[in-house]
């Protein structure tokens, strides 16, 4: 697997550059995020692993230029700075992922797996290309949305939530569910990062409307319903 990694710090590239190649894995290395973007728009890879904090160039301003080219190659974001607005600052950016240094490099080779998987799974898995409740749509292959006949802006986090909620509309689903389908992330069940999507999904699709689509179970999780439908 061809893999770009764009770090600053020799220490962790050096680590992360052994252990990748020791499993087989072709590694490119760049050192800032102007060189890094280049690379990622010059050539083709199957997974990029990116710094938050990068010189010239830092990796959120990386990211957002890269999904702007609609280059859609998976992106670990690592970052020293774990808490929740960091992580969905990333996330916002376009990253696929994140992890918090310092991290075990067993954990990172199990994310890369993990999510390299996810985007071959995306690619060749046969499925309806839309969900619906009421009257929201959600269009999977060009990625719109539309709450009473109105476009709703979301960002490719805010899009796979929503989307996983509609493919289990009517079934509580638990923050642990969430975050291991729609982040891939098993562990740090402390994080609030999914109460903060929630919320952002509420703002765009249900203010100012008459029906709320997205519930809150107290003591077990969120369900996508309408609001005369028991949950499952």
């Amino acid at each position: 697997m061809k893999i770009l990694l764009v770090e600053d710090e020799p220490n962790v590239i050096s680590v992360i550059q052994r252990s990748l190649s020791a499993t087989g894995h072709e590694v490119t290395i760049a050192m800032d995020g102007k060189s890094g973007l280049q690379i990622a728009l010059d050539h083709q890879f199957d997974l990029m692993i990116l710094d938050l904090m990068l010189p010239v160039m830092n990796g959120m301003e990386v990211c957002r230029n890269i999904r702007q080219s609609l280059n859609k190659v998976p992106i670990i974001m690592l970052t020293a700075l774990g808490t929740t607005e960091n992580i969905v600052s990333g996330l916002d950016a376009g990253a696929d992922d994140y992890l918090t240094k310092p991290f075990k490099l067993a954990e990172l080779e199990a994310r890369i797996r993990t999510l390299v998987r996810r985007n071959k799974e995306s690619e060749t898995k046969p499925s309806e290309d839309s969900w619906a409740i009421d009257d929201l749509v959600l269009y999977k292959s060009s990625k719109l949305v539309y709450r009473s006949g109105k476009a709703v802006e979301l960002t490719a986090t805010e899009f796979r939530l929503l989307e996983f909620l509609l493919q289990n509309q009517g079934r509580v689903l638990n923050r642990v569910e969430i975050l291991e389908h729609v982040w891939d992330i098993n562990f740090n069940l402390g994080t609030n990062v999914v109460d903060v999507y929630i919320n952002y999904l509420r703002k765009k699709l249900d203010k100012n409307h008459g029906k709320r689509l997205i519930h809150t179970v107290f003591g077990m999780g969120y369900v996508m319903r309408l609001a005369d439908e028991d949950p499952k």
